[in-house]
């Protein structure tokens, strides 16, 4: 463990060596209302999460609502690349004009502001959380009825400010069905916990594959983890999603609106009405 620097403004614990409360929260753009904002997390890389946020919102907007995703992963933006945005935003009196997916979804990434989106992002920790806060405060997003902010793996700067600087009213949480993943989404838990944040729900991603000539279940990954988790933890809605091509492909192409997933659908409404 490290030693403490007497930095609150860095830390999120509570400890006799704090000696006031800091109020992190940052306004929104004045031009924008959003209703609900939901962060969507993973203790690790390589679990897809990205992928479960863009059918989140997705299946949002199908339900009626008005839907947007914050990209807080900025040194590995994908979403753009799920619905096919290409080219950059511009900004006008109301501020950082978002992207607009075909059905509607608002969306900001990093690979919209940077010339070359295949050049790497090499910035330390603060200003990377400082440009997640920025598209929060700067972005003109109108009225939104629920927000997906797609956050970077682990515990570090960005979830940090996420959940100190966002008005962040539940936790979704991705992982995968092998142990040591099951040990690093405790830990994904137990920070939102720590910063008073709900967790709404858990999605087990890779969770078994569809033999395509029996129509056997597959668990590829072993056995899934993620009903002994909820009950651990008191998560009511869980998803388990099967490793499937056509996802991928769908994703590839920037077809990400044209995917059926029953499994995120009855989940997205679960989480959705938890709010209400």
């Amino acid at each position: 463990m490290s030693e403490c620097t007497h930095d609150c403004s860095s830390c999120a614990k509570s400890c006799h060596d704090r000696k006031e409360d800091f109020d992190f929260a940052a306004k929104p753009n004045a031009a924008s209302k959003i209703a609900k904002v939901i962060a969507v997390s993973s203790g690790k890389g390589g679990v897809v999460k990205s992928f479960v946020t863009t059918m989140l919102a997705v299946e949002a907007q199908k339900a009626g609502l008005k839907a947007a995703i914050l990209d807080a992963d900025i040194t590995g933006p994908s979403i753009p690349k799920a619905f096919g945005l290409a080219g950059g935003t511009w900004k006008n009196d109301d501020g950082i004009e978002p992207s607009c997916t075909n059905t509607g979804i608002r969306v900001i990434s990093l690979n919209m502001l940077v010339e070359n989106p295949s050049d790497p992002v090499v910035w330390r920790g603060p200003v990377i959380a400082g440009a997640v806060k920025q598209f929060w405060t700067d972005v003109h997003w109108g009225e939104i009825d629920v927000m997906f902010v797609d956050m970077p793996p682990g515990t570090g700067d960005v979830p940090l400010t996420v959940y100190q600087s966002l008005p962040v009213d539940g936790v979704v949480v991705v992982s995968s069905p092998q142990e040591l993943v099951e040990m690093i989404v405790s830990k994904s838990i137990k920070m939102a916990g720590m910063l008073k944040k709900r967790v709404l729900g858990l999605v087990e991603n890779m969770s078994y594959a569809v033999c395509p000539d029996c129509g056997k279940k597959i668990e590829i990954f072993g056995p899934s983890k993620v009903d002994s988790l909820a009950e651990r933890y008191g998560i009511e809605a869980t998803a388990k999603l099967p490793v499937n091509p056509e996802f991928a492909a769908a994703i590839d192409s920037g077809a990400a609106e044209t995917l059926e997933i029953p499994e995120i659908a009855g989940f997205a409404k679960r989480i959705i009405d938890s709010l209400q």
